[in-house]
C-alpha cells in the first residue's frame, strides 16, 4: 500500500529524493491554496517530514502517525497536541552536533578579534592610514555554557582547545562532566567572560537570558546565542549593547527572524549570522538520511532511531 507523506518546507535535496523514492511525497508549500489541498487530500496523509508542525495542520491531518522533524530542536513541532493523539516525533540529533560547535568557536573568534570590521578596514582601504587596532582573545577566558548537552559537550572541547575554563548552567549538574556548574544563571553569567547560549528553545526557557543576566555578563562580558532567539530578552541585550552595559554578541539567532532589528545592523561590537549552525552540505545530508531512516524504522514496525514522543 502506497504511505503518503507531507513536506511543508525545502529539505535538502538529497533527503527529498529519497523520501520521493520511498513514499508518495506531498509538499504543502508548493500548493496555490495549501488549504484547499489539506481539505481534499489530508485524510490520506501518515506522516509529516520537516518542522513546523502546529496544532492547526495537525487538525487536518486525522490519520498522521508520525513526524520525522529536520533538527535538533523540536519546538517548532506541538508535542502537547501530537502526544494526545498518539503521534510519534522524531528529530535529528547528534549528526549536527559538531557543525553547530565548530560555527560557535567561529563566531567567538570572530567577535574577539573583529575578524568582519578587519576585512572590511582592508577592503575600504584604510590599512594604508593606519593599522586596524588591537583586539582580545579566548585564551585564558571563562566561558559559561547554557545547556551542556550533546553540542554544549561539543563547544566546551573544542573551548578548552582553545586554553578556555569552562563552566556551566542547567536544570541538572552532570556529575560525570569536569566542569563547575552553577545552579543559578545570573552568577554564572558574573564569573564568566563569555555565555554561550545552546539551551533548547521553548516556554519554559523563554527570555531565560535576561536583563539581570545581561547585567551580570558586564560591559567586558561576550554573548552568543546559537540556540533560539526566544531564549535571549532581545530588546534588553540591544539596549546594553548600545550604552556599554554588555561587551559584544555573536547571534546566529534572532527573537523574529530572519527579520533582524535594525538597531542590531547599527551596530559595530556585533557578529550576525543567519542561523546557519548546522548549514554544512555533510550536516544537512546527514540529517536528512535520519529523517528517511526514521521514517523507514516507522512504518517497518521497527524502533525509532531518535524517538522525541
Amino acid at each position: 500500500m502506497t504511505i503518503e507523506i507531507l513536506q511543508t518546507g525545502p529539505l535538502p535535496e538529497s533527503c527529498e529524493r529519497a523520501l520521493a523514492q520511498r513514499f508518495t511525497l506531498h509538499q504543502l508549500h508548493a500548493q496555490p491554496d495549501a488549504r484547499a489541498w489539506l481539505a481534499a487530500h489530508g485524510p490520506r496523509i501518515r506522516a509529516h517530514a520537516g518542522a513546523g508542525v502546529q496544532a492547526s495542520l495537525l487538525e487536518r491531518l486525522p490519520n498522521l502517525e508520525i513526524i520525522a522533524g529536520f533538527g535538533v530542536g523540536v519546538d517548532s513541532i506541538d508535542i502537547v497536541a501530537a502526544r494526545a493523539r498518539d503521534i510519534r516525533v522524531t528529530n535529528t540529533p547528534d549528526v549536527l552536533d559538531d557543525a553547530v560547535a565548530e560555527l560557535t568557536l567561529g563566531l567567538m573568534i570572530a567577535l574577539a578579534r573583529r575578524i568582519p570590521q578587519a576585512d572590511r578596514h582592508v577592503r575600504a582601504g584604510l590599512w594604508q592610514r593606519g593599522n586596524f587596532g588591537l583586539c582580545s582573545e579566548l585564551t585564558g577566558k571563562t566561558v559559561g555554557i547554557l545547556g551542556l548537552g550533546r553540542i554544549g559537550k561539543e563547544i566546551a572541547a573544542r573551548a578548552q582547545a582553545m586554553k578556555m575554563r569552562v563552566v556551566y548552567h542547567g536544570r541538572h549538574r552532570q556529575p560525570s562532566v569536569p566542569y563547575i556548574y552553577y545552579d543559578v544563571l545570573e552568577d554564572m553569567a558574573r564569573d564568566s567572560e563569555w555565555l554561550v547560549v545552546i539551551a533548547p528553545g521553548g516556554k519554559g526557557t523563554e527570555r531565560i537570558v535576561s536583563r539581570r543576566v545581561l547585567e551580570a555578563l558586564g560591559p567586558k562580558g561576550m554573548l552568543v546565542n546559537v540556540a533560539r532567539g526566544s531564549l535571549v530578552d532581545e530588546p534588553a541585550m540591544i539596549e546594553l549593547l548600545q550604552n556599554g552595559g554588555l561587551g559584544g554578541a555573536a547571534l546566529d539567532v534572532f527573537e523574529h527572524e530572519p527579520q533582524v532589528p535594525a538597531a542590531l545592523l547599527a551596530l559595530d561590537n556585533v557578529v550576525l549570522s543567519p542561523h546557519q549552525g548546522s548549514a554544512t552540505r555533510q550536516t544537512r545530508e546527514a540529517m536528512g538520511a535520519l529523517l528517511v531512516a526514521n521514517l523507514e524504522r516507522h512504518f517497518a514496525g521497527e524502533p525509532l532511531l531518535t524517538a522525541v514522543v
